[in-house]
């Protein structure tokens, strides 16, 4: 698995990849935070355009390893193939981006015209000033849907 930066990977503002997502329901988006993240902190609701975002670690906790069959599961979870485009998401923006590089490198091997898109800002983004998230910028406090369980 590479993590080099293809060139077909971009970077969305989270109001333009939902916006995006809306608009191609081909689409996918892939959220590679890990199980506790999703869990306590919650996850994309894509139900208003009838989808559910993907749930997939790129590093499982507690030890943060690189989930080596992410990009199988990411195929898997897309229904056997890859779309045209997908969205990747994480708390912050980095993990999102080393998963999206990495699917993008699998995809050009492969032959396929996958574009990856990270979603910039994550879905809590930026420690604030009191070194908070999830109210500076980001998915959820972009006003974006969400839920948690």
């Amino acid at each position: 698995m590479t993590t080099e930066a293809p060139a077909n990977v971009t970077e969305m503002s989270p109001e333009t990849a939902y916006a995006a997502l809306t608009d191609d329901s081909n689409a996918i988006l892939v959220d590679v935070r890990t199980r506790p993240e999703w869990t306590f902190v919650g996850v994309p609701d894509l139900s208003s355009i009838s989808r559910q975002a993907h749930l997939v670690e790129w590093r499982a906790f507690p030890d943060m390893m690189v989930n080596e069959a992410f990009t199988e599961q990411v195929v898997a979870a897309a229904g056997g193939t890859l779309p045209e485009q997908i969205f990747f998401i994480c708390r912050s923006g980095a993990r999102s981006m080393e998963a999206a590089r990495a699917v993008a490198g699998f995809a050009a091997a492969q032959g396929l015209h996958s574009m990856c898109v990270n979603v910039a800002e994550g879905f809590e983004g930026d420690l604030n000033h009191d070194r908070h998230r999830g109210g500076l910028n980001g998915w959820k406090a972009r006003g974006l849907p969400w839920l948690q369980s």
